[in-house]
This record gives C-alpha cells, sequence and structure tokens, in this order.
C-alpha cells in the first residue's frame, strides 16, 4: 500500500488557492482521488462543475458554497456533496483561510467556459 507523504505531495497554486494532490492515479489511486484544499482569506468561487460527484470535508475555517444556485455555509466538520453537472462557486469571504479534504472519482472532470479538463491534482 503506497503512502503519499506531506512532504513529498505536489503542490499547485492558483490565485487564491492552493492544492495539495495526495491520491490520483499518477501517484497509485485506481478508483479515488484526494486532495487538501487552502483558500485564502476574500477569494472569491470561481463558478464550474464536475463530471462526478465530488465531496469536501471542512478541515478549519469556513466558507461559502454555492451548488446550484443554492448558498451553503461550510464549517469544520462539515461535508459538502456536490452532485455531477451541477456547478459550483466556493468562496472565502472571512478574515482565515479555509482548509478541506476533497474527494473525487478518478477519471472526473472539471468543467468551465473554456473547456472541460482533469484538474492536475486528480491526474
Amino acid at each position: 500500500m503506497p503512502i503519499i507523504r506531506h512532504a513529498e505531495a505536489p503542490v499547485f497554486t492558483l490565485p487564491g488557492l492552493t492544492v495539495t494532490g495526495l491520491a490520483s492515479p499518477t501517484r497509485g489511486a485506481v478508483e479515488t482521488c484526494v486532495w487538501r484544499i487552502a483558500l485564502a482569506p476574500g477569494a472569491p468561487g470561481v463558478p464550474h462543475a464536475v463530471t462526478r460527484e465530488e465531496v469536501f470535508v471542512a478541515l478549519s475555517g469556513s466558507a461559502q458554497a454555492t451548488v446550484a444556485g443554492v448558498l451553503h455555509e461550510l464549517r469544520p466538520g462539515d461535508a459538502l456533496l456536490v452532485p455531477a453537472g451541477a456547478e459550483l462557486a466556493l468562496a472565502n469571504a472571512a478574515a482565515e483561510p479555509f482548509e478541506a479534504i476533497v474527494s473525487f472519482p478518478v477519471g472526473g472532470q472539471a468543467v468551465t467556459p473554456e473547456g472541460t479538463f482533469t484538474p492536475p491534482w486528480a491526474e
């Protein structure tokens, strides 16, 4: 059973978002991808959809998730289920970072106005 050590996990950065890749096909996973996100204070939501169900488990901070037009507040210990095809925007209006673990099936993709793609942390 492979172990992905935190110190060896790849880190991906986007404006206001840091993603630490944990489990994915390139790191030995066959069915499930897992990553950790840190959403910076004040980070706006970026609307996108996913082709497979995505699950967020909030670890610290708070965030606002708009899923299919409905606003949800996430706090530590909460789990957010994003159905396949639903539009999601995750924002952080708080003064502290929001951190969560995310689970996503291998083969799932993100859908944006620019196109459909596999996020690099899920490859």
